[in-house]
């Protein structure tokens, strides 16, 4: 994490120097009255810059350690609040060093995990108010940041976590594994191996892990799905397509196949397109990695259509959109064979379970 610890006294200076002396990623800002005390490795700011100065690193951090009172941070950091899907980790330090509280961004944004080591660090007493974590359960949007999965719907997650609370029952269904070692036995949960299965039960909340649509009717507000990132785009396209032409043939596919752009996790394609605009473009809208492959090691891949003349003429091999998607899942399976519309070709891969 990139942190920016900010102190506004002369405690508070010390404070700040220990917790950055202790590990890489902290920036400490201090209030120039402080300067004798400050050391070398920090910026001064004039007192009456507090405001600003935190407004102007709030987009440029992944968290804050302010050596504060609390009634300043929240006066300060009111403002500039969006969602707890964006917020950074805020965490709040008392001028003598006794307390480290998770003030915001608790769990996502991982105020939690850095209210605990600046306490390790500097022998203050951590102070996290999340209710899972006061009462030892484990939390449904924590469970998404620790498999790097995206959450389908925020605002899902306080009805789940609430009823968790409740010890009311949840019915879950994930063929990754990964939610029944992460809950280890916790709260009044259910696996089901269909989601079918799942509805038909007495639950009173169900978490979907899965890349498909939501694949039947159940009372949104008490649905949470999860989405692993574990499919591939093999993307082949003509020179100058744009994105938005690349962005509709996928989307019409996906929507074909009742699956989500949110579970995408790449976009592959032939090293002679990995300067394409449009694809690049098309890469940065689904927030993942454009990933290009050499000719020669997408022509080792078998692959079932086909050979493109075209594409041999243009890009030296004998097919893109297969190969790419194959060599980017890691093997994974085809879940839809090339097809190819206007100026793209595409193929969609899952990636190859371990």
């Amino acid at each position: 994490m990139n942190i920016a610890v900010i102190a506004i006294t002369r405690g508070g200076v010390r404070i700040g120097r220990t917790l950055c002396e202790s590990g890489p990623g902290l920036q400490l800002y201090v209030s120039d009255r402080y300067a004798d005390q400050a050391g070398h490795h920090c910026t001064l700011f004039a007192p009456h810059e507090l405001k600003t100065l935190i407004a102007s690193l709030w987009k440029k951090h992944d968290g804050f350690v302010l050596i504060m009172a609390t009634g300043i941070v929240v006066r300060m950091i009111a403002p500039l609040l969006e969602s707890k899907e964006t917020d950074p980790a805020v965490v709040v330090m008392d001028d003598a060093g006794r307390f480290a509280i998770s003030l915001l961004s608790g769990h996502l944004g991982g105020a939690n995990a850095l209210a605990e080591r600046c306490a390790l660090t500097t022998g203050a007493r951590a102070v996290v108010t999340t209710a899972t974590d006061a009462n030892d359960l484990p939390s449904f949007d924590m469970l998404a940041k620790e498999q790097g999965w995206l959450i389908d719907d925020i605002r899902r997650v306080k009805t789940l976590n609430t009823l968790l609370l409740d010890n009311e029952e949840i019915a879950v269904v994930d063929r990754t594994g990964q939610a029944r070692i992460w809950l280890r036995g916790r709260g009044r949960i259910r696996f089901y191996d269909t989601f079918t299965e799942a509805a038909a039960s007495a639950a009173h909340g169900f978490l979907f892990v899965t890349d498909q649509k939501q694949p039947l009717e159940v009372a949104p507000e008490k649905l949470l799905i999860l989405r692993p990132r574990n499919l591939v785009i093999g993307i082949g396209c003509n020179r100058g397509t744009a994105a938005d032409e690349i962005e509709a043939v996928v989307a019409g596919h996906f929507n074909e196949l009742c699956l989500s752009l949110k579970s995408v996790c790449t976009v592959a394609s032939v090293a002679a397109k990995r300067d394409e605009a449009g694809l690049i473009a098309f890469a940065e809208r689904l927030g993942v990695a454009l990933r290009c492959f050499d000719s020669c090691e997408l022509s080792q891949v078998p692959f079932p259509s086909p050979a493109s003349e075209h594409a041999l003429a243009a890009v030296g091999v004998a097919g893109v959109a297969e190969p790419a998607a194959i060599l980017a899942s890691g093997g994974g399976v085809l879940l839809l064979n090339k097809v190819k519309s206007g100026n793209v070709t595409l193929a969609i891969a899952q990636l190859k379970e371990a």
